[in-house]
């Protein structure tokens, strides 16, 4: 054991004994420590089979407040690793590798944001889910892409807001609610990357496709969308579809529950604007891996902390998302 290297890696790198059954012996030690599995839509297929509950951010954060279990390992990113924490400041939060950040969320620095909030007095601010505990911090209210626009609505018409730090996603908003947000100039490597001419040539090859769109793909992308929603929204959609065949412009992960709820349709990943690829994945999401989250478990570390003080002030925002989620039926 080397927890030195360990820090210079930011994982527990030991090496795992090839002849054990990985899958059976996370699953023994999540029960001898009363440890629950978390992941994202957007992990590998492997992460996802293992995990106890499988969702978008919203529901993960709704599943973290209340669990009951000693220990909660996030298979997603970091800032959702926080997210946890800060709603459960008494249970260890684990993250196989402290490695898997967010594009979307190191594209708005909490420094540089405070201070952009700061040069705009009167304007109350609806910050993403995908931001760091410091950003979060300095909001009113978070959001994320299944309760955005309602959250938005529940303030005064004639309520100046800023929204960050998702642009594209934003821009959306604005554009079905009629309000004029002012935007963080921020955005998601992932669903930036959807290329418009891609989905058309694909829609040549299906042309009864029906197109799935998530709201942080640009606008250009999003006015080709049978339907554009959360990776749950688009998950719903799709098991609630007649139709067949679909393209879906989000990260490839979403297209493992989508085959498993939707068993006989077809789901074609839309490709980004790099030729060579075929599907578009999250470099963040995907290290997350079998043998990373069975050294977590044994170790338990890399441990999430968020510090005190802006956890005080992050836990504000989180909790009011989820008593208006609530209150919406989200």
């Amino acid at each position: 054991m080397n927890k030195e290297n360990w820090l210079k890696k930011g994982y527990a790198d030991e090496a795992v004994d090839k002849g054990i059954d990985l899958r059976k012996e996370i699953k023994k030690l999540c029960k001898e420590k009363n440890a629950v599995i978390l992941g994202h839509f957007y992990q590998a297929d492997e992460i996802q089979e293992i995990a106890d509950f499988i969702g978008d951010s919203l529901a993960l954060a709704q599943w973290a407040a209340k669990t009951s279990a000693d220990i909660i390992i996030m298979c997603g990113v970091h800032f959702m690793g926080e997210t946890a924490k800060i709603l459960c400041p008494d249970k260890k939060v684990l993250i196989p590798d402290l490695n898997a950040g967010c594009s979307l969320a190191d594209s708005c620095p909490a420094d540089e944001f405070a201070r952009f909030v700061n040069e705009h007095p009167g304007y109350k601010v609806i910050s993403y889910v995908n931001t760091s505990a410091a950003v979060k911090a300095v909001t009113d209210v978070v959001v994320t892409s299944t309760n955005a626009r309602q959250i938005v609505e529940s303030f005064p018409k004639d309520q100046k807001l800023i929204f960050g730090p998702d642009k594209n996603l934003g821009n959306y908003i604005n554009s079905i609610t009629g309000r004029d947000m002012l935007l963080w100039n921020g955005a998601c490597h992932v669903h930036e990357k959807f290329s418009v001419e891609k989905i058309l040539e694909l829609k040549k090859q299906y042309p009864d496709a029906q197109v799935l769109v998530h709201p942080e793909c640009k606008g250009a992308v999003a006015k080709l969308a049978d339907k554009v929603a959360s990776t749950a929204g688009l998950l719903k959609f799709a098991m609630q579809s007649d139709n067949k065949n679909f393209i879906v412009a989000t990260e490839s992960g979403i297209l493992y529950e989508m085959k498993k709820k939707c068993p006989g349709k077809n789901f074609i990943p839309a490709p980004p604007e790099d030729s060579t690829c075929t599907c578009n994945e999250c470099n963040f999401m995907r290290l997350n891996t079998l043998e990373k989250l069975y050294n977590t478990l044994k170790f338990e570390w890399p441990e999430v902390q968020v510090d005190q003080e802006i956890a005080e002030k992050a836990i504000k925002p989180i909790e009011k998302m989820l008593e208006i989620s609530a209150k919406l039926g989200l």
